[in-house]
C-alpha cells in the first residue's frame, strides 16, 4: 500500500515553517533592538513593572554572568567599577540574557524534533535485534520518522555553531587564558574535551554513523521487500546489534556535549540515561500518533488495537523510567547538598517553578493518571490526547535543561519559543510524511510480517 503526502498536508507543514520563521526573525529583531544604549531604560520599565519582590529575586545573593554560572557576588555587582562600555556588571549580564534568548528557543526547538527521530531510530534498532513479533507493521512508519535524523542533526550542530558563545560559555573568548578577564579556571580545565574542533568532529561522527545505520537499515528493509529469501533481514539484525553498542556510547557523549556542556560548571553521571528516556518515550509517542493518523485515513489496516495498546504501554512504561532516572538524579543532589551540583535545581526551582513543576506532572502524573488502565490504551483519541501531554511535558524538559543556564531569570514561552516550535514542527512534519510516502507502508518481506498482522494481546 503506498502513501502520498496529501496537498493539504504539505501545504499546512509549509505553512507552520513560515509562520516559524516570522516568529524567530521577530525574536531576533526584538533581542537586539535591546542594545548598550537602551539596556538601562529597559531594566528600570522592568523593575517598574515587576515590583520589588522580583528585583529582589533577580538580584539575589549570586547572579550568573549570561546564565553560565559565574558567580558574582550581590555587593561586588553593585559596588564595582563600570563594565564595558559604561554599563554596570548587572545591565551587562542582562544585556548578554536578553541577546542570547532567541538562540536558546531556537535550539530547545531544534533539539527537540531531533531528539524525537533519534529516539525513533533507537526503538526501531531494538526492534530489529530483539527480532520482535509484534511490530513489524509499523517498521515504516519508523523509517519515515528517523529519515529526520541527519537533517535534524545539521540543524541542531549548524545552531550550535552560529549561536557560539550564546549559548556556550565554553566558547566565549579569553575563557582559558589566564590572565584573561573571562577566564574561568573550572572551564579551562575542560578545555581538553570542550573545545570548538572536537565539539564539531564528535557532532559529525555521532551523525555519520546514526544516519549510516538508518541509511543501510532502510535500504535492506526495502530490498527484504522482493527477496526470495531472510538475507537482507539477517543484515539488518546484525547492524541494528552493533548499532546499538554505538549508539549508547554516542548517545551519552551526545548529551555532555550538547545539553550538559551548557552549564559547563556542573555534571551528572545520570544525565545520558535521563536524556535517552526523553527521546525515547517522546520517540514512542509520535510513532503511536502518526500511526493512529495514517490508521485513520485508512491506510493501516493491518495495524490493530493490540499494536496501538503495546506503543502505549511503552508510552506508560518509559514514563515511569524517565520519572525514576530524573528522581535519583534529583535525591542525591539535592541530598548531598554540594553547592556545585545542587545550584542546577535550586535555579530551576527559584526562577522556573512553573515548567519545572508542570514538566514532572505532564511527565509522570498524567501518564500514569491516563494510561495505568488497560483498556484505554487501546483507545485512540485517548492515547493521541495523552500524547499531546507527554511531548508538551518532554519540550520543556529540554526547554529546562537550555533556558536557565543561558537566559536565567529572563524566560518567556513568547514568539522565539512558539516560532521555533512551528518552523521545525513544520519541517518535520514535510521530511517524516514525504519518506512515508517513498515505500510500501507494509514491509511485506519481513519474515516476521504475518505473527505481527495477527498481533494479539
Amino acid at each position: 500500500m503506498e502513501y502520498k503526502i496529501s496537498n493539504r498536508l504539505r501545504m499546512g507543514a509549509i505553512i507552520m515553517m513560515v509562520l516559524g520563521l516570522i516568529g524567530v526573525v521577530y525574536g531576533f529583531m526584538d533581542s537586539h533592538s535591546v542594545t548598550e544604549a537602551n539596556i538601562s531604560e529597559v531594566l528600570a520599565a522592568e523593575h517598574h513593572g515587576h515590583g520589588d519582590a522580583h528585583a529582589t529575586e533577580s538580584h539575589g545573593n549570586e547572579h550568573a554572568d549570561s546564565g553560565h554560572g559565574e558567580v558574582v557576588a550581590h555587593g561586588e555587582e553593585h559596588n564595582s567599577d563600570k563594565a564595558h562600555g559604561g554599563l554596570t556588571h548587572h545591565e551587562e549580564h542582562a544585556l548578554h540574557q536578553i541577546h542570547n534568548r532567541p538562540y536558546a528557543a531556537l535550539y530547545v526547538g531544534a533539539f527537540f524534533f531531533f531528539m524525537i527521530a533519534l529516539g525513533v531510530l533507537a526503538f526501531y534498532a531494538i526492534q530489529y535485534a530483539a527480532q520482535a513479533g509484534w511490530s513489524p507493521v509499523l517498521f515504516r512508519v519508523m523509517e519515515g520518522i528517523t529519515s529526520y535524523v541527519l537533517p535534524g542533526g545539521l540543524i541542531v550542530l549548524a545552531i550550535a555553531f552560529a549561536a557560539d558563545s550564546h549559548l556556550f560559555v565554553w566558547l566565549k573568548e579569553g575563557v582559558t587564558e589566564v590572565g584573561h578577564e573571562n577566564y574561568d579556571k573550572l572551564v579551562a580545565g575542560k578545555s581538553g574535551w570542550l573545545n570548538k574542533t572536537g565539539f564539531f568532529i564528535r557532532g559529525l561522527i555521532f551523525l555519520g554513523g546514526w544516519s549510516l545505520y538508518r541509511y543501510f537499515s532502510r535500504k535492506f528493509s526495502i530490498a527484504q521487500d522482493s527477496a526470495d529469501d531472510n538475507k537482507n533481514f539477517k543484515k539488518n539484525f546484525r547492524i541494528s546489534a552493533a548499532f546499538l553498542v554505538f549508539y549508547i556510547y554516542t548517545e551519552s557523549m551526545m548529551a555532555w556535549d550538547w545539553i550538559m556542556s551548557v552549564d559547563p560548571h556542573w555534571f551528572s553521571t545520570l544525565f545520558g540515561w535521563y536524556v535517552f528516556a526523553s527521546m525515547f518515550v517522546s520517540g514512542i509517542t509520535v510513532i503511536a500518533m502518526i500511526t493512529i493518523y495514517l490508521k485513520s485515513k485508512g491506510l493501516l489496516e493491518f495495524v490493530n488495537d493490540s499494536h496501538i495498546h503495546d506503543l502505549a504501554k511503552f508510552m506508560f512504561g518509559i514514563s515511569i523510567f524517565w520519572t525514576y532516572l530524573w528522581f535519583s538524579q534529583f535525591m542525591l543532589i539535592w541530598y548531598s547538598n554540594i553547592p556545585e551540583e545542587v545550584t542546577y535545581f535550586v535555579t530551576r526551582i527559584e526562577h522556573y517553578k512553573l515548567p519545572f513543576f508542570g514538566m514532572l506532572a505532564m511527565n509522570f502524573i498524567f501518564p500514569l493518571l491516563l494510561l495505568m488502565n488497560s483498556d484505554y490504551k487501546r483507545i485512540n483519541w485517548f492515547v493521541i490526547m495523552t500524547g499531546i501531554v507527554i511531548l508538551c511535558g518532554h519540550y520543556l524538559d529540554v526547554f529546562n535543561w537550555i533556558m536557565p543556564a543561558t537566559v536565567v531569570d529572563r524566560w518567556f514561552i513568547g514568539m522565539p519559543e512558539i516560532g521555533a516550535i512551528l518552523l521545525f514542527g513544520g519541517l518535520f512534519l514535510f521530511i517524516v510524511f514525504t519518506a512515508l510516502g517513498k515505500a510500501p507502508l507494509l514491509a511485506k518481506g519481513n519474515p516476521f510480517m504475518k505473527e505481527s498482522e495477527h498481533f494479539h494481546y
